[in-house]
């Protein structure tokens, strides 16, 4: 009779490995009681976490690592692999997602962790890089899609929320997320899942089909993914589809739909009856309105909801395939290949028409004139003949060979991974005739400015649709980013110590990546209106590594780990390299309880989109003059000078330095039984010489903050500082004594910078508790819970640190808990979840919003061993984003950090044939 000793692996969760020593030393005192034969039969399943590339029995090591299970994803309620990860209490920080002002990347979900940008996370799939998003998030930084991951091959997904620099590579700032999808399967299991929301919008189907075989040679793993979802728009929603909602109570002025402002006093130009020939739009809501400072114009309260996307409107289909080949008991062969295509449709912004030069002289009255029109979605049909769209297409592939060697079985694998994404973005726009169509014919010129003799009536006489497709046309970029990696790793035991074995493991890595984004080539050629020329960007690079980590038993109760790696990047005749390193001590005075440090560094190159990015002019259309409305006493969602369109320029900057951090962390595990266990980590993570493009409203912010001297919570701002200095030369302006339009801001500059340095320090408390009722079931119950204690930001060396948990201006979570219940009763199971939020800046900075809780639940039911029925909702008490009062505007919630889809629900069908 043999003696086997199996461990089943577990949720790091769950923590059971913290008996593990004792459990090992007793399998070892049967092995060592058992025949030779009997002995060798003895088996102990190694875990190969995140945190290490050493396979280890022992399920937590000296850094905290979150798994969440397939089972998971499903039974808490999150969509997709995307939703499950940017729950996690460790993502404190905002990101850009698919609702309002995205116009970068619509069709990307991104997170962030620890608040360092989503650039700063490692995204890997089975422990491979993955191909970076063609286009830059907010224009400026490269992330890694998650939107394109097939859910229904995942095994788990591991994230690790600290500086791995040294093990994972120079990316690995903030954290790693590792997404290991599935290698082996037996049968067909097909999923079907179909829902939509509450109030309207958003009605999706998604069919999942995974299948899979193995022999005594092959494994086999083939699964699909399609997905249907319909957008949800912003007048789909009534706390926010009219300016009428205004949750402070106090009038807002409605949207300007059509007005003629005097470019020389910024008054109106009463339209009469004009706006009679509009009243129709936007629902019958266009009137004559009266700004008590300027004057009258036409304006609608529902204006602003029409064309605005919360949720893109989608279609996706990925693939996945794994195959293993075992040329013999020690050497197997791999292969991977991953498929994805997307389309998907957004909409951000009305389409608008603001005067020649943004102002002309009128022949008939004698005046410079500014004239505006937003086009409502009965003059086009519909607002989906608006949207913008996104077809993409991606593939990644991975081979390679892999197997042991030696008498003590050294373990190595030999792969190569390439992979592609393409973009091609299409977006409608005015062309160059819509000048004539508004103003007639120009005249010539005077003072440089054009001349004409426009109709009025005509800025007021709705368009029809055949006129907005004759006066329109869409215009196409073509933009594809691209990786390959060359990797060899080892791992294996090096010697025996008194208190066990030193394990080793090395990897040597060889990569390019690059990436193209070019533009339509009508751009600027005077083809559309109020465009600039489009100029192609693109670069490569290549990346080199070399690492090793060591893992030494000091004594029975004491182990230590160590690695070091070495990156180099070579781009635009530039090598950029250093050396990084990590330490950590993992120390168990009893079984029950694991005490554990570590401390790294981390190196990062800057991104590809910082360095080589062309020369970008364009403009930010609904932007606000800070500075102005401030000095008028004016509040930003009802002043003179709000919903500017504010020219920019932006380009890359190849002298930029590589970033540099420190990270450090210390913890505990405590287990002291299977029902119970609580782990609390303290950790602290610092960056130097960080890369930031600053966005056009933050530095008009700026800018109006060291004018005033305070920021608008009351902090005070230098204007000789370097902060300052550095925010008043970006800023453009016409002269104060010019003729028209004095003090305008004519241009903002967006170049890259290296900033000094940011830091953020916090605590993270995980606990899982688990007890039976008897005949009423089984229950689990886990909390999760993050609090930054600290978040300093340095723009410049000598500048005073600002503090960004306690700012107003910032849009990061100070806390965040994430706890749920489970309760298994006969074929049922049921899943409640909550995830609480802690309080955000009003937009205006004058205060905070309170904390938000939202609910998700979950019950299933298996009708047989091979199926279920499972009924899922998102947000139970279909509770609204936490309302803005601070007069901040529409849509009075903070958009970025909550999304206002409302209530959801799912019906699941899950299906397995043998």
């Amino acid at each position: 009779m043999h003696a086997v000793l199996r461990l089943r692996r577990r949720p790091l969760s769950v923590l059971l490995a913290l008996a593990l020593p004792a459990i090992a030393a007793s399998g070892a005192a049967i092995a060592q009681d058992a025949p030779p034969a009997e002995r060798a039969a003895t088996d102990l399943e190694q875990v190969v976490v995140t945190g290490s590339r050493i396979p280890r029995a022992t399920l937590e090591g000296p850094s905290p690592v979150t798994v969440i299970s397939k089972e998971e994803i499903d039974a808490q309620g999150y969509r997709s692999a995307f939703d499950a990860i940017s729950a996690l209490t460790q993502n404190t920080g905002s990101v850009q997602g698919e609702d309002f002002g995205n116009t970068f990347t619509p069709a990307a979900n991104t997170i962030n962790l620890r608040g360092f940008g989503p650039n700063h996370t490692l995204v890997l799939v089975n422990g491979r890089r993955l191909v970076d998003y063609p286009l830059a998030y907010e224009g400026s930084v490269n992330v890694v899609n998650l939107a394109n991951i097939p859910t229904a091959l995942i095994k788990r997904i591991e994230v690790l929320a600290g500086g791995a620099s040294a093990i994972y590579g120079s990316d690995a700032v903030a954290g790693v997320v590792n997404i290991i999808l599935k290698d082996k399967f037996e049968g067909t299991e097909v999923n079907l899942r179909v829902g939509g929301t509450e109030q309207g919008g958003g009605q999706n189907q998604r069919l999942q089909v995974v299948s899979g075989a193995s022999g005594d040679r092959f494994d086999a793993v083939f699964g699909i993914e399609l997905l249907h979802r319909q957008a949800i728009w912003g007048d789909q929603r009534d706390f926010m589809d009219s300016l009428l909602d205004q949750p402070a109570g106090t009038a807002l002025l409605p949207t300007q739909v059509a007005f003629r402002r005097n470019a020389q006093s910024n008054g109106f130009i009463d339209p009469g009856a004009g706006c009679d020939a509009v009243s129709g739009l936007y629902h019958g809501s266009v009137q004559r309105t009266r700004n008590p400072r300027q004057g009258w114009y036409c304006g609608s309260n529902e204006a602003s909801p029409a064309f605005w996307t919360v949720q893109t409107q989608k279609k996706n289909a990925d693939a996945y395939g794994s195959l293993t080949w075992r040329l013999s008991d020690r050497t197997e062969v791999f292969a991977d290949l991953q498929l994805g295509v997307s389309s998907i449709e957004n909409n951000t912004r009305a389409p608008s028409w603001t005067s020649d030069n943004n102002y002309f002289y009128n022949q008939a009255s004698g005046l410079n004139e500014i004239w505006y029109r937003r086009i409502a979605p009965e003059e086009i049909g519909s607002a989906h003949a608006n949207n913008n769209r996104f077809l993409e297409r991606s593939w990644a592939f991975t081979t390679g060979l892999r197997g042991s060697f030696g008498e003590s079985g050294w373990d190595y694998e030999l792969a190569y991974n390439r992979g592609r994404y393409e973009n091609r973005t299409k977006r409608r726009q005015f062309l160059s005739g819509i000048n004539e169509f508004y103003l007639g014919p120009r005249l010539g010129t005077r003072n440089g400015i054009g001349v004409y003799n426009p109709d009025p009536a005509r800025l007021y006489r709705p368009l029809t649709p055949a006129d907005y497709q004759r006066l329109t046309g869409f215009y196409e970029s073509q933009n594809a980013a691209w990786i390959q990696n060359l990797s060899f790793t080892v791992n294996g035991d090096l010697f025996e110590l008194p208190a066990g074995t030193v394990g080793f493991a090395g990897v040597l890595e060889a990569g390019n990546q690059g990436y193209s984004n070019r533009p339509d080539a009508r751009l600027g050629n005077g083809t559309f209106w109020n465009t600039s020329s489009g100029t192609r960007a693109e670069g490569e690079r290549d990346r080199y590594a070399i690492g090793a980590e060591i893992n030494v038993p000091l004594f029975s109760r004491l182990t230590a780990s160590a690695a070091a790696r070495y990156d180099e990047f070579r781009f635009a005749g530039r090598k950029s390299g250093k050396g990084t390193w990590n330490l950590g001590l993992e120390y168990r005075p009893f079984d029950s309880l694991l005490l554990r440090g570590s401390a790294s560094t981390s190196f990062r190159a800057p991104d590809m989109n910082y360095i080589f990015a062309a020369e970008t002019r364009g403009y930010n259309p609904g932007m606000t003059d800070y500075w102005r409305c401030r000095t008028a006493g004016q509040p930003y969602d009802d002043c003179d000078y709000s919903g500017l369109a504010i020219d920019y320029t932006s380009a890359g900057n190849r002298d930029l330095k590589p970033e540099s951090g420190k990270s450090y962390g210390v913890g505990l595990v405590w287990s002291p039984s299977e029902r119970f266990d609580v782990s609390l980590d303290y950790y602290s993570i610092r960056l130097e010489d960080e890369v930031t493009n600053l966005s056009s409203s933050r530095i008009l912010r700026e800018e109006a903050d060291c004018r005033l001297g305070a920021t608008v919570g009351g902090e005070s701002r230098d204007i000789n500082s370097p902060l300052c200095r550095n925010a008043l030369s970006r800023v453009l302006r016409n002269p104060a004594d010019a003729a028209v339009q004095p003090n305008q801001v004519r241009r903002v500059l967006i170049n890259a910078i290296n900033a000094a340095s940011e830091r953020t320090d916090g605590i993270d408390l995980k606990s899982n508790f688990r007890w039976s009722a008897g005949r009423y079931g089984d229950f689990s119950s886990r909390l999760g819970y993050t609090l930054v204690l600290k978040h300093d930001y340095q723009q410049f060396s000598d500048d005073e640190k600002t503090n960004r948990r306690d700012s107003l201006d910032a849009t990061d979570w100070r806390s965040k808990v994430n706890a749920g219940v489970t309760w298994n009763i006969g074929p049922w199971t049921s899943n409640l979840v909550a995830l609480r939020y802690g309080s955000l800046p009003n937009s205006d900075g004058s205060g905070r919003i309170a904390p938000y809780t939202r609910y998700n639940g979950s019950v299933s039911y298996r009708f047989n061993e091979r199926g279920s029925i499972a009924f899922i909702v998102n947000n139970l008490r279909d509770s609204r984003p936490p309302a803005d009062r601070s007069g901040g505007g529409w849509p009075f919630y903070p958009v970025g950090n909550y999304d206002p889809y409302g209530r959801q629900f799912w019906l699941e069908l899950d299906y397995r044939f043998r």
